[in-house]
């Protein structure tokens, strides 16, 4: 039987059934009860690509299987897969089972089209802020990096609207690398160096806000995260790391190192656009207004994304409303095909 990730599995059995395995971790696991009094278990499922959630009934093995488990297992499941209009994608007939240790591994691995995607971004960050010339930013770049690289890589970006899984900080971030610098080329004017140093920290608070474990999917509440945000931790992470910084060395650069970090500081500080979304001051410059709107543009496109893998459609090309978007997505016109 056929192994997917949770995310091909929605595309795979859109069209029909499709029987197979699926592995990943139980992010919650609730025993429920249906109107009529009878229980059954309610499991959600997560992986490096997307999560889903499953029922369990008294008259089935995975029911058993559920009362056998515990919240954090690595597990497979096998059966077959639908998309089921009341629920979205469902499984039937289901069984499960705890996975062995190497096999838990190579979960958190993910696949190889994920852990290459992974490369490849990481890559392009390191690219893209190793061509800053500003040595200040580029050396807070680099001891960023260096330092917390490793949980860059795993952290999410959003807990539910926009790249709400492992690695989605990454994507997110390198997307809007890429869109930002080819702006630059847009509008000369700007100051590349900082534009693109206030992405890369811009969502560096949810390394602590919204950060799966080493070995784990689920994203786990934080105090620090919790009591500040992640625009007051990228604040307070960008200034640690600048006191590292041998900042005497460019007492003869202009602008002044104190400028070029509070100007950093605006960028993170103001990149949410205004204060009722949760930024203490609006964006005062052009940088900080470009970030905000690339910001934006990357997330609501990988809703889009979502909603035409997630959102059942309603009408023939047009899917359920997506609270997030404010609306009802539409099929995209495709784009036209070359002659051959």
């Amino acid at each position: 039987m056929p192994r997917r990730s949770i995310s091909q599995l929605r595309q795979d059995c859109r069209p029909r059934p499709l029987n197979c395995r699926i592995r990943g971790q139980v992010d919650e696991l609730n025993k429920k009860e249906s109107a009529n009094g009878k229980p059954f278990w309610e499991l959600k499922l997560r992986d490096s690509s997307d999560a889903l959630t499953l029922r369990a009934w008294t008259d089935t093995a995975a029911f058993d299987s559920c009362e056998e488990t515990d919240r954090g297992a690595c597990v497979e499941i096998e059966g077959e897969f639908l998309i089921n209009g009341a629920f979205g994608l469902d499984g039937r007939r289901w069984r499960m089972r705890a996975l062995k240790a190497d096999e838990a591994q190579e979960l958190f691995e993910g696949t190889p089209e994920t852990a290459a995607a992974i490369q490849r971004d990481f890559a392009c960050l390191c690219e893209i802020a190793g061509g800053i010339a500003d040595p200040r930013l580029k050396a807070l770049c680099d001891i960023f990096l260096a330092e917390h690289g490793e949980r860059f890589r795993r952290a999410a970006a959003a807990r539910f609207n926009h790249h709400a899984h492992r690695g989605g900080l990454l994507r997110h971030t390198a997307q809007m690398m890429r869109a930002a610098s080819a702006l630059c080329e847009v509008y000369p004017h700007l100051n590349r160096d900082l534009l693109l140093t206030g992405v890369l920290f811009h969502d560096s608070g949810k390394l602590w806000e919204m950060c799966p474990p080493e070995l784990g999917f689920e994203m786990p509440r934080e105090i620090r995260g919790e009591l500040l945000g992640h625009i007051t931790i990228g604040i307070e992470l960008i200034n640690s790391l600048w006191r590292k910084l041998p900042v005497e060395e460019w007492k003869s650069l202009a602008p002044s190192s104190e400028d070029v970090r509070l100007h950093l500081l605006h960028l993170v500080a103001a990149h949410h656009g205004e204060l009722q979304y949760g930024s203490p001051i609006e964006p005062k410059t052009p940088e900080a207004a470009l970030l905000h709107f690339v910001d934006n543009i990357d997330a609501r496109l990988e809703m889009f994304a979502a909603a035409y893998e997630k959102q059942p459609e309603i009408a023939p090309g047009i899917h359920e409303r997506v609270r997030a978007l404010n609306t009802s997505p539409v099929r995209p016109l495709p784009r036209p095909q070359t002659p051959s």
